[in-house]
């Protein structure tokens, strides 16, 4: 019989790194790891693929899978666009045995816990507001105003630390991507014994 997959959330302020480290992570670790793809009403960028970096839905797609309650979290974010996480791709993996990754905001994390309380839970940052916002400059995609904004809005990210089972400090990709796939294997093998 196949082992059922475990949820783990990944989640930190915006700049620390948390894409790349997914990424890393689902490269080098030795678990079924995967991420779930959020659904989203921002058009795709240039080079982003549908189903691949997100579930490009319209507005009115968006509403009528939340009305339906489809989405184990969702949330608009800065007024502009949706962002979501289907539960039922979420559910299939995780009963294929999969390791599914949600890669979601600090808000989001806190609403998937609060459900799902066997959830692995890291916050993943850069380890100073000064790095932070070095990382944000040097990325090139913010005006001034957003820059400040995602810089408040860590602040407040930074206060929900205490809710998450581990804390990553990103200083090095391929050092957080081994303390959290240690984190990953060290659970697997305890509900192995369980």
């Amino acid at each position: 019989m196949q082992d059922p997959g475990r949820l783990i959330i990944l989640s930190g302020p915006s700049g620390a790194g948390k894409s790349t480290v997914v990424r890393e992570l689902i490269a080098t670790c030795p678990l079924p790891l995967e991420l779930s793809v959020s659904a989203t009403t921002r058009a795709a960028r240039t080079g982003e693929i549908d189903g691949r970096e997100y579930h490009f839905v319209s507005s009115e797609e968006f509403a009528a899978m939340r009305g339906r309650g489809e989405f184990l979290e969702c949330k608009e974010v800065f007024g502009r666009h949706w962002y979501g996480t289907p539960v039922a791709q979420v559910d299939e993996g995780l009963r294929a045995g999969k390791w599914m990754i949600l890669e979601i905001d600090v808000q989001g994390a806190l609403s998937v816990m609060e459900q799902r309380r066997d959830a692995l839970s890291f916050f993943v940052h850069p380890g100073t507001r000064e790095e932070l916002e070095k990382r944000l400059r040097r990325r090139g995609t913010d005006d001034e105003a957003s820059i400040q904004r995602r810089l408040e809005v860590a602040e407040v990210e930074l206060t929900a630390l205490s809710c998450y089972q581990f804390e990553i400090i990103n200083r090095q990709v391929d050092l957080a991507v081994e303390e959290i796939c240690r984190w990953l294997k060290q659970n697997a093998e305890g509900a192995k014994h369980a």
